[in-house]
């Protein structure tokens, strides 16, 4: 079956830096658009930054544009999201998910594969 295994998280003071992998298995992972998205305490899942099959073409969203970089290394299934200058408001937990298609999409409903998640939790 579809695992996707996120690591990477832990606590980071501000403008400290993190960097998320997710190892997929289970699937042809070039055949798949990945995401990552987080979920803040009481807050829904959103999307933070996704990537295309061969990874020429990528989306961030605002609130992390600038700061995180998402990449993939196919022959290795795997993705990652290189978080810098971290802040408080980056706190949640972060999810790795993958699609079957061609078009980065922001909605997680349109996403079939998530990982368990890992915490980031930034000290101000």
């Amino acid at each position: 079956q579809v695992q996707l295994v996120e690591s990477g998280g832990g606590l980071v003071q501000a403008g400290g830096s993190l960097r998320l992998s997710c190892a997929a298995s289970g699937l042809t992972f070039s055949d798949n658009i990945m995401a990552w998205f987080r979920q803040a305490a009481g807050k829904e899942r959103e999307f933070v930054a996704g990537i295309s099959r061969s990874g020429a073409s990528v989306y961030y969203a605002d609130s992390v544009k600038g700061r995180f970089t998402i990449s993939r290394e196919n022959v290795k299934n795997t993705v990652f999201l290189q978080m810098n200058n971290l802040k408080p408001e980056d706190t949640a937990v972060y999810y790795c998910a993958a699609r079957e298609g061609t078009i980065i999409i922001a909605r997680a409903s349109e996403y079939a594969y998530w990982g368990q998640g890992t915490q980031v939790t930034v000290s101000s």
